[in-house]
């Protein structure tokens, strides 16, 4: 396509290392590098805005932005990259929210994710739901697993996103990419539909109501594999977000069904590196072992991160763990990690070398 209004701008952020560009009407453009937001000196006036909003939207989808004041759509811009972008409406004005999207999909090593990540990939059937707040690089991640099978199993996949970010060329599997909004008309019609589609594994983009889940569940315990995303800060927390979607009285039920599919969960944090510039993933990971099976029945949620903890032979680490490991090897600084930990007490003692045995609080080592 021919290059749109805000090209220069487009390749001034991504020339600076950019992840997010954010835009309104009059106002100095925000780039967001190494997680810190940075003012530009370039002000887009009204004009600019729309004629970006029909450059990269249809009629259709603009008319979807009028009615409810929100639109997702991805975006090739000639010579500088992909984006997925957002126009929202605020103080009844379009603004307009950019992520740059890299079109090589990393691999676990070019992104420092844990190996650990490889083997959860190549489990056959279930769900694995990767984690995190908004920028965290969930959706990184989740290509990154989906490139590592493409790249070695011969396996139909199905994404339902919203929209499309990364695009993949077959390798040995057999890649449909689906766009809410285009190509289907919502997450639960085109999962529901999926099932009919001979898939090995469908990967959702986010998981974000009760039909989505149930149908999901319905996938797993039909033999497929299924990898989304769910906003949620630590694997626990990713427990109770699902059981939100759901009445009290159906909870257990539900909890049964998780025990049974479930294969993991992924949980994600960027943080800036110590030496250099950019920035690096701290993961939580619980795997579904018999001990979180039975936590997650008895409703003893309290206890997964003691279980993650203990768990470091099954593959599973706390976001503590984790980063202790990253400071210890120089990755993170030790103020960062205590910045982003969940119990920077805790973590704060491991560092002054006395860790906590879990479950009865006895000082070991």
């Amino acid at each position: 396509m021919a290059n749109s209004i805000l090209h220069n701008l487009l390749d001034y952020a991504i020339t600076n290392d950019a992840s997010d560009i954010h835009i309104k009407e009059n106002t100095p453009v925000s780039l967001r590098i190494d997680g810190e937001m940075t003012a530009t000196d370039f002000v887009p006036d009204y004009e600019m805005v729309m004629r970006f909003l029909t450059e990269t939207a249809s009629e259709v989808q603009i008319e979807r932005l009028n009615k409810t004041g929100d639109l997702d759509v991805s975006h090739l811009e000639d010579e500088v990259g992909r984006f997925r972008v957002n126009f929202h409406r605020q103080r009844n004005s379009i603004s307009v929210a950019l992520r740059h999207v890299k079109n090589k999909v990393m691999t676990f090593e070019e992104l420092d994710l844990p190996s650990t990540l490889r083997t959860i990939s190549e489990r056959q059937r279930g769900i694995i739901f990767v984690t995190g707040t908004t920028g965290s690089g969930k959706s990184t991640t989740l290509a990154a697993m989906l490139e590592h099978i493409n790249a070695n199993y011969a396996k139909h996949i199905i994404t339902i996103e919203d929209p499309i970010e990364y695009e993949f060329e077959d390798k040995r599997s057999f890649f449909e990419q689906r766009e809410v909004g285009i190509d289907t008309e919502s997450f639960p019609s085109a999962l529901k539909h999926a099932l009919r589609q001979d898939p090995d594994i469908i990967m959702v983009g986010e998981m974000r109501d009760r039909n989505s889940f149930e149908t999901a569940l319905q996938a797993a315990d039909t033999g497929h594999l299924v990898i989304t995303t769910l906003h949620a800060s630590n694997a626990a927390q990713s427990i109770t977000r699902i059981l939100d979607f759901f009445s009290h009285s159906e909870q257990d039920q539900i909890r049964d069904s998780l025990a049974t599919n479930l294969l993991a969960v992924i949980s994600q944090r960027l943080l800036p590196r110590a030496l250099e510039s950019g920035r690096v993933p701290a993961c939580e990971i619980m795997i579904n072992t018999p001990l979180v099976s039975k936590l997650i029945v008895e409703d003893k949620l309290e206890k997964l991160t003691g279980a993650i903890s203990a768990g470091r032979n099954d593959g599973m680490q706390t976001f503590n763990q984790c980063l202790y490991d990253q400071v210890q090897n120089g990755i993170i600084s030790e103020e960062d990690a205590l910045l982003h930990s969940d119990n920077p007490g805790q973590l704060k003692m491991n560092f002054e070398g006395v860790f906590l045995s879990q479950g009865d609080n006895r000082i070991v080592g």
